[in-house]
């Protein structure tokens, strides 16, 4: 068996069953994927109770669902299970104050590759941020790619699911938490100070963070480019940022 199809049987749950116990049971659910068309009662059952946990839906061609359910039997209906469980806002505080530290969160706004998201998770794990954010819709979950991305980092990782990250980025800065946007056009970041409370936001790998966020944030930092491309890998920038945090903190 090839990674890829390794990758793909590890984390998918196919078929009605399945999925509606998954749903029943205290296993996280990133997302769920239904065939087009797919309305009957049974679907529709499994559906509702989804929408009761706020677990996102979407609706994908048959022949998605063929590849991704590798083979096995999907009846119309797959879920994508995760890894570990996620926490809270709060836990993330928590385990800041047990360490006696300020808090040192790092947010992803609709970071959709699994393998970035991983990346980020290891080097956050060791420049010692105390928890990781993440949007329910439009991003990357805890699959089993993000955590062999991680080389086993997201075991010791908090990470958040939240619904809006722009609301959440107002309860950190309630909170005390000083909120970076990485995106253009800001400040060097060696000219910022993350030595207190601070909350470092990557965006989006082609559209980085959007409007909104962004005028959440307290300060837009940027890193220099001296080449001809103009931007970095979301996993490159986060954990340049990082380090310079950890640095002054």
């Amino acid at each position: 068996m090839n990674e890829k199809q390794n990758d793909v049987k590890t984390d998918v749950i196919s078929g009605r069953n399945p999925v509606s116990e998954a749903i029943r049971g205290s296993r996280p659910i990133d997302k769920i994927l239904i065939a087009k068309g797919e309305k009957n009662g049974a679907v529709v059952a499994i559906l509702a109770k989804a929408k009761a946990k706020q677990i996102p839906i979407k609706e994908v061609d048959r022949v998605k669902l063929d590849y991704l359910s590798g083979g096995s039997t999907h009846q119309g209906i797959i879920a994508f299970a995760a890894v570990k469980d996620y926490c809270t806002v709060d836990d993330i505080f928590k385990t800041a104050e047990e360490r006696n530290e300020a808090p040192f969160i790092l947010v992803l706004d609709e970071l959709e590759d699994p393998h970035n998201l991983g990346a980020i998770i290891r080097t956050a794990e060791c420049a010692g941020v105390h928890g990781v954010i993440v949007p329910k819709r439009r991003s990357a979950g805890l699959s089993y790619t993000v955590g062999k991305a991680s080389a086993g980092a997201v075991e010791y990782m908090n990470v958040a699911r939240v619904t809006n990250i722009a609301n959440t980025l107002d309860e950190l800065k309630e909170r005390g938490v000083w909120v970076f946007g990485a995106d253009m056009n800001g400040t060097d970041y060696e000219k910022c100070d993350f030595s207190g409370a601070c909350a470092i936001v990557i965006g989006n790998e082609g559209k980085g963070i959007s409007r909104l966020v962004r005028e959440k944030c307290d300060v837009i930092v940027s890193l220099p480019m001296k080449g001809k491309i103009n931007s970095l890998n979301a996993s490159v920038a986060a954990g340049i940022l990082m380090y310079e945090a950890m640095k002054d903190r």
